[in-house]
């Protein structure tokens, strides 16, 4: 039988061993010869080093810098637990238990980080540099979609993992998702599917809305998510308009809702960008109006606490989504916040969070596969199920490659009991709810084999 007939795969080997593979009636030679070829022609393969290096790229300046520095200590924190400090963190609480503190397959981990600018194209060099220059094996980080877009795309042609942190696009893991990348996060889609029972209990099924969109993917299609599931309600939507990243003054773009008939402002915004227009929307007064004899509400359907921090008293009451929130009570939340709170003097954010949650599941991804090699470890990962992170059984769907758990509606306290304790979960919208099929969304992953490194 010839080469080009039967390749064994490191795979097949680990499913069936090697009495499986004799069963086939393909000689030992093969695999000695083949087999493990394929594994070593790949980017920056670390199999001849002592460590491992990872790269961080992160929003470290620009309208979602506080994002990004939040994401830095969360990716520090993970590889010092993955290299057995501190108290290990989600590490015991996590389902799996490959990650034994000592690395990833028994090398240390090192790191490189970079910054976005939260611009696509100085992600994708700040990224570029990581791999070519550093021979980082994965990228991780995020906070705009545009930027994550353009870094997975990258990834992608250069055969090296994108463990996305922050991004909710639904482009993300639709139109531009990709084999080499993965989501923890939480959609726009789900972000409208979970929040609009909620509107319609509190404001009721007779609405107004008047969208401000921040003027890329995550802003268009968070936008297109609000828009339908809040007309499903029966809402009606008023012609949207978009604003540039970094605006910093929106009042350009408040004054005329004022005149519009709109009595729902929805502020699909993110960062710096939403706090600066939701506290310039309340100093115009827009909460203390009375439109189509209703009173005037504001709705924020992505949030944070980073976020609700920097709103201040304007946050108090506004109804949004988040990916996560410190204050659970679950094993792993606890732990995490715990860890983190140790080592920073304050909670983690969402952000912080998937950044983390991304690490350790790269590294117990390449435990599980037996192998640092691309195409393995994305199999690893696809419709994977696990628990123990903080956000409740979570599948990593292997069509798109998103995440699936239950997402939260919140809340800004009314009367935070600390400069930390500024959302209330008051809502959940569980798994199965804002399970969607993936068709919706369109897109192709593209092949596992691993490009080279050029």
């Amino acid at each position: 039988m010839s080469d080009s007939k039967r390749v064994i795969t490191r795979r097949q080997v680990i499913r069936t061993g090697m009495a499986g593979i004799l069963a086939t009636g393909v000689a030992p030679l093969v695999l000695s010869r083949n087999s493990w070829a394929q594994d070593k022609n790949f980017c920056n393969n670390p199999d001849s080093k002592s460590s491992v290096t990872l790269g961080f790229n992160m929003p470290l300046t620009g309208a979602y810098a506080d994002e990004g520095a939040d994401e830095q200590r969360a990716f520090e924190l993970a590889v010092e637990h993955l290299n057995g400090g501190g108290d290990g963190g989600m590490i015991p609480t996590f389902s799996s238990k490959t990650l034994k503190g000592n690395g990833i397959l028994g090398k240390k981990v090192a790191f490189v980080t970079g910054d976005t600018q939260t611009k696509a194209d100085a992600a994708r060099d700040s990224a570029r540099r990581m791999i070519e220059r550093d021979g980082a094996v994965m990228i991780s980080g995020g906070s705009s979609s545009g930027v994550a877009i353009a870094v997975q795309g990258l990834c992608q042609e250069m055969g090296v993992l994108f463990m996305a942190a922050l991004t909710h696009s639904n482009d993300t893991t639709g139109k531009d998702k990709k084999r080499y990348g993965f989501r923890h996060f939480f959609n726009a889609y789900q972000s409208g599917i979970a929040i609009a029972p909620t509107l319609a209990k509190a404001y009721g099924k007779d609405r107004v809305a008047y969208h401000l969109t921040a003027d890329y993917t995550w802003g268009w299609t968070q936008e297109e998510s609000m828009k339908n599931a809040t007309e499903a309600l029966g809402w009606k939507t008023l012609t949207p308009v978009r604003t540039p990243v970094g605006a910093g003054d929106f009042s350009q773009y408040i004054t005329p809702v004022l005149s519009s008939g709109a009595d729902v402002l929805i502020l699909n915004h993110y960062g710096f960008d939403m706090v600066n227009s939701l506290t310039q929307a309340v100093q115009f007064g827009l909460r203390d109006k009375q439109v189509n004899g209703k009173q005037f509400e504001i709705v924020v359907p992505l949030v944070s606490d980073l976020m609700a921090k920097g709103a201040g008293a304007a946050m108090k009451g506004i109804y949004g989504t988040s990916n996560w929130d410190w204050q659970l009570q679950d094993a792993g939340s606890q732990a995490f916040t715990k860890s983190f709170g140790a080592k920073y003097g304050q909670p983690p954010s969402q952000a912080a969070h998937t950044s983390y949650v991304q690490t350790l599941l790269y590294a117990d991804a390449c435990e599980r596969a037996g192998t640092f090699y691309p195409p393995e470890v994305i199999k690893s990962l696809e419709d994977y199920d696990f628990d123990g992170l903080g956000n409740g059984p979570t599948t990593y769907r292997g069509s798109d490659h998103q995440c699936f758990k239950d997402v939260l509606v919140v809340q800004g306290k009314e009367s935070p009991a600390n400069p930390f304790d500024l959302l209330e979960v008051v809502d959940t919208a569980s798994k199965d709810s804002v399970t969607y099929d993936p068709a919706i969304f369109g897109g192709e992953l593209g092949p596992y084999e691993p490009n080279k490194c050029t």
